[in-house]
């Protein structure tokens, strides 16, 4: 009994020690990062840091209806439950200058439905816009973000998340254009009618015929085919058949984390020869390789009691509750494991090719150091203690984007001029 409260201590004691070296080390990389943070503001408030992707819209759909009336956007730091990681005061204290704004839907919403819901997300992002005239404008065009950037304003864009939110229809895509939407990500966890989903099983070996003409229609009308949340099959189908730069809202290098949302250097390589874009983010498990590993063997044991205890909940419970008492808590990411992801892909594809998609109210925890928007400078802050230059750095913050917003649009103004919109249906590939 002695021995094993001395070995218990002892383990207890070690523990306590480790923490408290981390601590330290911690104190110490915040106060070397600190030192590059006016420099880091100075920066932001010269280029627009153009975030990828932020689902504060679906925040407003789940919390309060979308009523502005019931959840002031200026400052949303009160709430404690399930914190909201976005407002418009965190926004300007992390220097955004320009947002893409999720309009989100479940995949599980059948495709009918979320036409009508990813209109209600639209219509919500240009009442939230309206209703703070003084910190946001929407843009269509890269010029747009420039000019609202140079106002002192937020340049605020659209961008759809999942293309059952068009129910099969080149007319309905053509109309969420029409409203303002300028990227969509192609799938969200779910094979469609026309394109494979990363987290599902492939139909298509990537893009159906039809794919290939939503993929060519987006190309006319302007809107970037977004590839995260694509199987690595679609990935490189709508890289060979796109006109436009590749472009991935809110992924990361495979390489540093196995999670099959994020993307494997072959792929890496076509967004380097086609001028295109990874927006890093930071969501957890696409950042940190042991917190990936760490879930995916809680799923995988999760997935063995369910099928040893069929149906006996409580039973499973307490086997989980042992398991997490056993191996958690879940190793949490970091501000520099992301600062790692952006260095890979420098190395990798250069830093022409680099953006930041947060993800922002789309995912419930968040990176050590990155905790809500207002953190931004604290990562380019990390990015110049590295050794980058400001140059290096205003491309990754915004004009990496913009120019590939601006090749969109070049794209679009060729194709306008070679053709009209497509008539094709999606039962024309039958």
């Amino acid at each position: 009994m002695i021995r094993t409260t001395l070995f218990c201590f002892k383990k207890l004691f070690l523990a306590a020690l480790f923490l408290f070296t981390c601590h330290l080390y911690d104190l110490s990389a915040q106060n070397n990062r600190d030192a590059f943070l006016p420099q880091a503001i100075e920066i932001l408030e010269r280029v627009p840091l153009f975030d990828g992707h932020n689902d504060a819209p679906w925040q407003y759909r789940t919390r309060v209806g979308y009523k502005l009336s019931e959840l002031d956007f200026m400052d949303t730091s009160h709430i404690t439950e399930r914190p909201v990681h976005t407002d418009i005061q965190r926004l300007r204290e992390g220097r955004v200058g320009a947002q893409w704004w999720s309009v989100y839907v479940p995949p599980s919403v059948n495709e009918a439905e979320a036409v009508t819901a990813t209109l209600e997300q639209i219509d919500f992002v240009h009442r939230m816009i309206a209703a703070y005239p003084d910190h946001f404008e929407l843009a269509l065009t890269a010029d747009d973000v420039e000019r609202i950037f140079a106002e002192g304003k937020i340049a605020s864009i659209i961008g759809m998340e999942g293309g059952h939110s068009i129910a099969n229809s080149l007319a309905v895509l053509r109309m969420m254009h029409a409203l303002g939407a300028r990227y969509m990500t192609l799938t969200h966890n779910r094979a469609l009618d026309w394109v494979d989903a990363e987290g599902d099983a492939p139909r298509h070996g990537g893009l159906s015929p039809f794919g290939e003409e939503v993929i060519r229609e987006m190309n006319r009308l302007g809107i970037l085919p977004d590839l995260a949340h694509a199987t690595v099959q679609s990935m490189k189908h709508v890289i060979s058949v796109s006109e436009a730069p590749p472009f991935f809202s809110h992924s990361n290098a495979r390489s540093l984390s196995g999670h099959p949302r994020n993307v494997p250097d072959e792929v890496l390589d076509l967004v380097r020869e086609g001028n295109g874009l990874v927006m890093v983010t930071f969501v957890e498990t696409f950042v940190s390789e042991e917190r990936r590993l760490f879930f995916a063997e809680r799923s995988a044991y999760r997935e063995k009691m369910d099928y040893l205890y069929r149906g006996e909940l409580d039973s499973i419970a307490v086997k989980m509750e042992q398991w997490d008492a056993e191996f958690g808590p879940a190793p949490k990411s970091t501000l520099e494991q992301v600062a790692d992801h952006i260095d890979y892909l420098k190395e990798r594809i250069g830093v022409e090719h680099i953006g930041i998609g947060g993800d922002y109210d789309g995912v419930g925890s968040l990176p050590v150091g990155l905790e809500d928007v207002s953190t931004y400078p604290a990562l380019f802050a990390e990015l110049l203690l590295r050794g980058y230059s400001e140059e290096e750095l205003e491309k990754i913050a915004g004009l990496n984007m913009l120019r590939v917003l601006r090749a969109a649009e070049a794209v679009s103004e060729r194709l306008n001029r070679e053709r009209g919109p497509s008539e094709r249906l999606i039962t024309d590939q039958e």
